[in-house]
């Protein structure tokens, strides 16, 4: 057994937990921290205490993160056996769509109505919305409500049968499209270069559709955490969660590199300077280093 194997899961008892009503629909969401907006969403299979890491760093960054139970069990270890059953429940649940052909998981409206509450909770400029593997894409369907103003998806892999797909039905594609075009709206996304589920060819759509305002980053798979969960090790096999599961949490790493990145990118996005030259809440901002490791994805597939 590997020291990753030993850890125990999360009893989230640093955050509140909330019962949101978006259309009826009630769902849990964990809540932390004071400042603007930050949606995060979980990776398969759920919330997990690596994702709870990441969103804590967003918290002690000066945001109010937002952390919503889309599926599995809220603060678990993420097992082979566990995750794999997990997993199966969402492919064939209304709500997500798993598979090519079926347009814009319908959740993302759920998610777009949190975002709403939260802007007006929180204030500032806006929210912002960080999708992560099987969530990766709904950052960007969240664009079309107005208030999510800084989109990060992270390795994005739905559909899960369509290597270029977008997991976004036409018209929601055009909308999003204006959206950003619209807004001047950047959206920052995260893979690994040899990652299986979300390939350079995903990346590639993504910049069909959004030009340059979408800013695709690859790390070599190589600079991967080598001791993940059972789940990441065993089910998904190759280099996948960038700043969850397979991060290296070690100075100078460019998995940690790419957390700081995230987290400056929502400090400009989300509480910009003031007059002083210094952002908003005096906080100290992460630094934003892109090393050589870290590539651009191509303009082209």
């Amino acid at each position: 057994m590997s020291a990753a194997d030993e850890r125990l899961d999360d009893e989230i008892r640093d955050f509140s937990h909330r019962r949101v009503d978006v259309a009826g629909v009630v769902k849990t969401v964990h809540v932390a921290g004071s400042g603007p907006a930050v949606v995060l969403m979980p990776e398969m299979p759920g919330i997990s205490p690596d994702v709870l890491r990441l969103a804590r760093w967003i918290r002690d960054a000066g945001f109010t993160v937002h952390v919503p139970s889309l599926f599995g069990t809220d603060g678990a270890f993420p097992t082979v056996e566990g995750g794999r059953e997990v997993m199966r429940r969402a492919c064939v649940s209304a709500e997500f769509r798993a598979f090519a052909g079926g347009g814009t998981s319908p959740v993302t409206a759920w998610l777009r109505g949190l975002a709403r509450q939260a802007h007006a909770e929180c204030g500032g400029p806006g929210v912002g919305a960080i999708g992560l593997c099987f969530t990766g894409n709904f950052a960007l369907a969240m664009a079309l409500e107005p208030s999510v103003v800084a989109p990060v998806v992270n390795h994005p892999s739905l559909p899960l049968d369509d290597p270029a797909g977008l997991e976004l039905s036409d018209e929601d594609a055009r909308a999003v499209r204006e959206r950003v075009a619209r807004d001047r709206l950047k959206v920052l996304a995260y893979r690994f270069d040899d990652d299986r589920w979300c390939t350079g060819r995903r990346f590639a759509a993504y910049r069909a559709l959004l030009g340059d305002a979408f800013d695709g980053r690859v790390l070599p798979g190589t600079t991967a955490n080598t001791s993940p969960p059972p789940f990441f090790r065993e089910l998904v096999e190759t280099p996948h969660s960038v700043v969850t599961a397979h991060l290296v949490d070690a100075e100078g790493h460019p998995t940690l590199q790419a957390r700081d990145e995230i987290l400056a990118f929502l400090t400009e996005r989300l509480n910009p300077p003031g007059p002083s030259g210094r952002a908003g809440r005096d906080q100290t901002l992460p630094a934003a280093v892109t090393t050589p490791e870290v590539r651009r994805a191509p303009r082209s597939a």
